[in-house]
């Protein structure tokens, strides 16, 4: 009966080596997934979202002020 039981703790020691190594490889998995996950959510942020595309913007109207409507500010 007690070579069971030392067999049982060799298991258990054994169970739990496993499930250190296996927890270890766990983590950097989620490492190397959120910092995936966070660069792909800087360039989106950069280059989908920023990139100051505003600079390209050219206005539809040939005016000097597009946005400048005369008939707003006769009603004064």
């Amino acid at each position: 009966m007690t070579s069971f039981f030392l067999f049982l703790s060799d298991v258990f020691k054994w169970s739990y080596g496993f499930f250190e190594v296996f927890g270890n490889v766990v983590n950097w998995l989620l490492f190397f997934g959120s910092c995936i996950l966070f660069v792909y959510w800087c360039w989106m942020l950069y280059v989908k979202l920023g990139n100051n595309k505003d600079k390209d913007y050219t206005s539809p109207s040939k005016e000097i002020r597009p946005y400048y409507d005369p008939e707003i500010y006769k009603k004064g």
